[in-house]
């Protein structure tokens, strides 16, 4: 058995669905499918989510969202009579208005767009639509809640011999609607996997798998054929954004693997994402380098810092009531800095910076912006000598200047700290540097 998920860009229009229908018609084994929201058709287009996400804004602010809505309208409207399907898009939305003046936040009507699309596919294919709220459980602090999740969405799905079920939300404690964060169908289709106790999780896209690196930074980088739960993980929280970050934690004490397909080309082999390699890890130590801009060092210096208990966890702890979570936290004998992203530290600033100065009475504090942190991520890297050193020299060779450096005992990346400027000309260095690792 099989369960297939079809990301925005292969729902994007009535020709695409009728794509997506046809991928999912061929195979007998592909029993359930999980659809997002409409995407782009065309570059300077708007996804439907972000017309949903504007319009409830309008609605927050006080202004009529009416014309927004409309426009999403018409969108479902033009995709039911191009595809011939029965479904009643006005009555759909006299209810969606409705239900927002109902329901608290933003959740609800950022979800329409995923419960819409699941409905007219499900007409197309002729299979029965599963309301993911009636699968998936949010606890009160709006995260999953998996034990409830994975017991409720098996209970339902054994009822089902195949089904079509939107992706992004389920419903909060309160009963009202829950979303993921952007691109949470990829967790929606895992955790369907996993309720159904899969064979094979597929999740096509518009592109032909995992890359190495990013194709809009580096011309045709060598394609990935298999990819570990872990490599994935690092790889997808770095930056590289084919798959959801999240999507592999209700599949990794599994067993089963995903594989990521090209919608624009199905007969692609793509990627498989495994718990256990085919292959020997030894012979290609690394999967792939990422990265992402937008980080800021906090750099704390005081003299004997490492003879006082407690020093950094202080610090930490300053950090954290502020809401904010860290990345690395180098250290020194006099120096510990905290890696984290400009965008949280930004509104606090000051107050951190003074609440520090109070608890542990540095010599110097500071924070530094314009940091980008880049990943090379491979399972083998720990065990192949020759990787580090590679890294290290095809940086010194392009002439560029490394403020960090984290790899400690780490099993499976290594992560340096470059000026944003810097970043670009790092993953070109980083990658012809290390082809041979691939």
């Amino acid at each position: 058995m099989k369960v297939v998920k079809f990301g925005g860009s292969s729902l994007a229009d009535a020709g695409m669905m009728r794509r997506a229908a046809d991928i999912l018609k061929e195979d007998p084994e592909r029993r359930f499918a999980v659809v997002s929201a409409p995407g782009k058709r065309f570059a300077e287009d708007i996804k439907i989510t972000d017309m949903l996400l504007q319009a409830d804004a309008e609605y927050r602010s006080g202004k009529d969202p009416s014309g927004t809505l409309s426009c999403v309208k018409q969108r479902f409207l033009e995709l039911t009579e191009q595809l011939n399907v029965p479904l009643d898009i006005e009555s759909e939305f006299e209810i969606i208005q409705q239900q927002m003046k109902k329901q608290s936040g933003s959740s609800y009507l950022a979800s329409r767009g995923e419960y819409l699309s699941a409905k007219i596919f499900a007409l197309l294919t002729d299979r029965p639509f599963i309301d993911a709220a009636d699968l998936i459980v949010f606890n009160e602090n709006h995260f999953l809640n998996e034990a409830e999740t994975y017991r409720i969405s098996r209970e339902v799905l054994f009822g089902f011999a195949e089904g079509v079920i939107p992706g992004f939300y389920g419903r909060a404690e309160d009963g009202g609607i829950m979303t993921f964060s952007r691109g949470g169908s990829d967790v929606t289709g895992s955790i369907t996997a996993r309720a159904v106790k899969a064979d094979l999780y597929e999740n096509w896209t518009d592109v032909e798998g995992i890359m190495s690196a990013d194709p809009r930074i580096i011309d045709h980088p060598r394609p990935v054929k298999y990819i570990s739960y872990r490599e994935l993980r690092e790889l997808s929280y770095m930056g590289a954004s084919v798959l959801h970050e999240d999507a592999v934690f209700p599949l990794k004490n599994t067993g089963i693997p995903i594989r990521v397909c090209s919608t624009m080309n199905p007969e692609a082999e793509g990627t498989y994402i495994m718990a256990k390699y085919p292959v020997d890890r030894m012979s290609h130590p690394v999967t792939g380098i990422a990265g992402k801009k937008g980080f800021s060092n906090l750099q704390i210096e005081k003299a004997m810092m490492n003879a006082e208990i407690g020093f950094g966890a202080r610090v930490l702890n300053i950090i954290a009531s502020h809401g904010i979570s860290y990345e690395h936290t180098p250290t020194s004998i006099d120096i510990i800095s905290v890696i984290a992203e400009t965008a949280y530290l930004e509104a606090h600033r000051n107050e951190i910076i003074t609440e520090i100065d109070e608890a542990v009475h540095p010599d110097r504090i500071f924070i530094q912006d314009g940091m980008a942190l880049v990943a090379v991520v491979g399972e083998g890297i720990s065990a192949n000598v020759g990787v580090a050193a590679s890294v290290l020299q095809s940086i010194a060779d392009a002439g560029i200047n490394v403020r960090m450096i984290d790899a400690g005992c780490s099993e499976l990346n290594i992560i340096i700290g470059v000026g944003e400027d810097d970043y670009e000309k790092t993953i070109h260095a980083l990658y012809h540097g290390l082809y041979k690792y691939f």
